[in-house]
């Protein structure tokens, strides 16, 4: 018997009302709160990753461990700082890892 898919739901951050473009992105009012918001998330070991994009579209992903299920994965989102302040919007999407390195 295979072992199940591993599946992550994975928050994705767009730049929302608030954003000040042209601005880089450690400047933006708030980003600091949005920053301390993920390192708890980290730090209780329910996030393997998560960064800004380094593009002109901004934003940036934060890739859960396994098994965190979708609700609460969206409920942290949601009451990230920046989300709450219209810095950041977010969405959030089932990723199946398919490959993944030693």
């Amino acid at each position: 018997m295979s072992a199940p898919p591993d599946v992550r739901f994975v928050i994705f951050h767009a730049p929302g009302p608030g954003w000040q473009h042209g601005k880089p992105i450690r400047e933006q009012p708030g980003v600091q709160d949005h920053v301390a918001h993920y390192r708890q998330l980290h730090a209780s070991g329910k996030l393997a990753q998560g960064g800004p994009f380094l593009d002109d579209g901004a934003g940036g992903m934060m890739v859960p461990v396994a098994g965190q299920d979708e609700q609460e994965i969206r409920a942290y989102a949601a009451a990230d700082p920046a989300v709450q302040s219209g810095l950041l919007t977010f969405t959030v999407r089932p990723w199946m890892i398919g490959m993944q390195g030693a």
